[in-house]
C-alpha cells in the first residue's frame, strides 16, 4: 500500500486517468480520496480551459480564406472612466498559441494573470501594437470617435499587416476585412490577448498618474466614477487628465465659471 505522499505524488504527475488510479477508488483512506477527489477536479478545470482556449482559436480561423491569412484581434480599455485615455492594441498570433491556454477576456482574469499573459503576448506575437489616445482627443472627437480612431491607428500600425481585422464591438475602415465582433474578447483569441495588452498599458499609465495627481487614488480605481472618486473630485476639482466632457467632470468645471 502506498502512502499518502507517493499518491500525491503520482496524481501531480498524471494527466489523464490511468489505470492504477481503480484501486485508489477503493482504497478507505480519507486523505487518498481527498487527494483523488482533488486530481479530478483539476483535470475537469483543464479540460474546460483547453475546450474554450480550442474554441476561441476555431473562431478566430473562421476569417480565413487562406491558410497563411493573419488575424489581428483588437479591443480596447478605458472607455468608460471619467479621467486617463483610452488604450487599444491590436495582435497577430503565432499559428501555436499553446502556451496561451486560459487566456481571457482582461476582466475576467487578476492583475497577476493579466501580467504575465502580457508578457507572454508580447514575446511571442507575429506582430503587436498599443495606440494611447488621451483625454484631449477623446473630450475634441467623443469617445466613440476617438475609440475609433485610435483602434484605427493601432492596426494600421501592425507590421506584417494583417489579412482579417477583428475589433471588439467597433467596425473599422483599414483596408482590408475588418469584422465588429460583439463581446469579441469571449469569442476570440486574438481580441482576448489585445484585450490584455490593452488593459495592462492603461493601468500602468493610471498608475504613474497616481504618483502625479495622488489625491484622486487613480492607482485603485483608474479612473472609473468610484465613489471615493467622485469625492476627490468634488473637494479638489478636475485635473488636467480628466475628461472635461464627461459628467460630473463637466458640471464642476461650469460651476467653476460662475
Amino acid at each position: 500500500m502506498k502512502t499518502i505522499g507517493e499518491v500525491k505524488e503520482r496524481l501531480a504527475e498524471a494527466v489523464e486517468w490511468e489505470p492504477w488510479m481503480d484501486e485508489l477508488q477503493q482504497d478507505s483512506r480519507k486523505n487518498v480520496q481527498a487527494a483523488l477527489s482533488g486530481w479530478q477536479r483539476k483535470k475537469s478545470r483543464r479540460e474546460k480551459l483547453v475546450l474554450a482556449h480550442s474554441q476561441k482559436i476555431d473562431f478566430d480561423e473562421t476569417f480565413k480564406k487562406n491558410k497563411g491569412d493573419l488575424v489581428c484581434g483588437i479591443d480596447e480599455a478605458g472607455r468608460g472612466p471619467l479621467a486617463g485615455p483610452v488604450v487599444t492594441a491590436a495582435v497577430i498570433l503565432p499559428e501555436d498559441c499553446s502556451a496561451l491556454l486560459g487566456l481571457d477576456d482582461s476582466k475576467k482574469l487578476p492583475k497577476a494573470k493579466r501580467e504575465y499573459f502580457a508578457l507572454l503576448i508580447k514575446d511571442m506575437a507575429v506582430s503587436y501594437a498599443v495606440h494611447i489616445q488621451p483625454p484631449e482627443e477623446i473630450d475634441a472627437l467623443n469617445i466613440y470617435q476617438a475609440t475609433k480612431m485610435s483602434m484605427t491607428k493601432a492596426a494600421l500600425q501592425l507590421n506584417p499587416k494583417p489579412d482579417i481585422v477583428l475589433a471588439d464591438a467597433m467596425k473599422l475602415d483599414v483596408g482590408r476585412q475588418s469584422e465588429s465582433i460583439i463581446k469579441g474578447d469571449a469569442k476570440s483569441l486574438s481580441i482576448a490577448a489585445a484585450s490584455i495588452l490593452a488593459k495592462t498599458s492603461r493601468d500602468a499609465i493610471m498608475e504613474a498618474y497616481a504618483a502625479e495627481y495622488p489625491v484622486y487614488g487613480f492607482d485603485r480605481h483608474a479612473g472609473y466614477g468610484t465613489k471615493e472618486h467622485v469625492a476627490a473630485l468634488q473637494k479638489f476639482g478636475p485635473c488636467p487628465i480628466h475628461r472635461k466632457t464627461f459628467e460630473p467632470v463637466k458640471s464642476l468645471l461650469q460651476e467653476k465659471l460662475f
